[in-house]
């Protein structure tokens, strides 16, 4: 059995979806797979762990794959301890980690002889930061690199990555920017928001995927929507011309700024289409500037993006360097 923990330095990089995805592959493969997650942002129980549970279909609780341990002077020792809970009988548990974690990511991979992985989003510090990889030793497999502008993947794959093999660090994966992997659902908009479902809540589930604006033209029609597809329109709740021409195009939700209820007609259109209308008390710039901001941070916990990330790990990730470094190589 072997554990490969898988790290960062900030918050909602990604993760989640490579800890998600790795396993998956794994399992295709016919290994037993186990997920640990010892410390969470969340109150209450982790909706990654909840996820994991689900998608690695273990039988271990919630609590034991997140037990949320709190004492920090034997955090390490504690760790260890429910680790062991949860590993008898896996050939890999996946450990992710947390960015408050930081200080003790070494001792903790230590502790566990875990092989590491560091996802980072890109930016134009990664030249600089690839130092302190060292620090890893032995345990280090390798780098991914999230989110990566299309227009600097050259750069990435050679300059990059030439100067990362320098310092004898590895770069496992180089993902481009994906905009289907930073979509929240319908629901997750509307916590955002601070919103009200009106209708059609079952809907809640779909996932957003775009942003348009009711109040970028003159006289928006069902033309100027249809220019994307799986999208949440925001609108003022006093233009219900802009609303029925948005309900009439690939729409996902309808979102009202300013707390004005929907009039009948379009109420009525929106339940006869099932698309739910979210009702917001914030004005228009202030809801897609909320939107905007929860498109960039959202968690991967949804299953139906699976099968993209699953796409872009399988072109983008090296799988065959993950195997040796985990001694699962043929």
């Amino acid at each position: 059995m072997v554990a490969l923990y898988v790290i960062s330095s900030e918050r909602a990089v990604g993760k989640t979806a490579i800890c998600a995805s790795i396993g998956n592959h794994l399992m295709r493969d016919g290994k037993k797979v186990g997920f640990f997650k010892p410390i969470t942002h969340d109150e209450g129980t982790d909706s990654d762990a909840v996820f994991m549970k689900h998608v690695f279909s273990l039988d271990e609780s919630v609590d034991c794959l997140c037990p949320v341990i709190g004492n920090q002077d034997k955090l390490v020792n504690s760790i260890k301890e429910a680790y062991v809970k949860v590993s008898p009988g896996k050939d890999v548990v996946i450990i992710e980690g947390i960015s408050e974690q930081s200080q003790a990511y070494y001792q903790i991979a230590k502790a566990l002889d875990a092989r590491v992985i560091i996802v980072e989003d890109y930016s134009k510090d990664l030249p600089t930061a690839k130092s302190s990889y060292k620090d890893f030793g032995e345990y280090l497999l390798g780098v991914v690199l999230n989110k990566v502008p299309i227009s600097r993947l050259d750069y990435v794959h050679n300059e990059l990555s030439s100067q990362f093999g320098e310092a004898g660090v590895n770069i496992l994966g180089v993902f481009p920017e994906d905009r289907a992997l930073f979509s929240l659902t319908v629901g997750e908009l509307a916590e955002y928001i601070q919103g009200e479902i009106l209708n059609s809540t079952e809907k809640s589930i779909e996932i957003v995927e775009n942003l348009m604006l009711g109040a970028m033209c003159v006289d928006p029609g069902p033309q100027y929507f249809s220019r994307k597809a799986n999208k949440a329109v925001v609108v003022r709740g006093e233009r219900p011309d802009m609303q029925l021409a948005a309900l009439e195009t690939s729409i996902r939700c309808l979102v009202l700024s300013g707390d004005a209820a929907p009039i009948p007609a379009v109420l009525y259109r929106a339940e006869d289409k099932s698309i739910p209308i979210i009702l917001t008390r914030g004005d228009t710039i202030a809801t897609v500037t909320s939107i905007e901001d929860a498109l960039g941070k959202t968690r991967f916990n949804q299953e139906k993006k699976l099968p993209k990330l699953t796409e872009i790990m399988e072109q983008h990730f090296n799988f065959q360097a993950l195997y040796q470094g985990l001694g699962l190589a043929d």
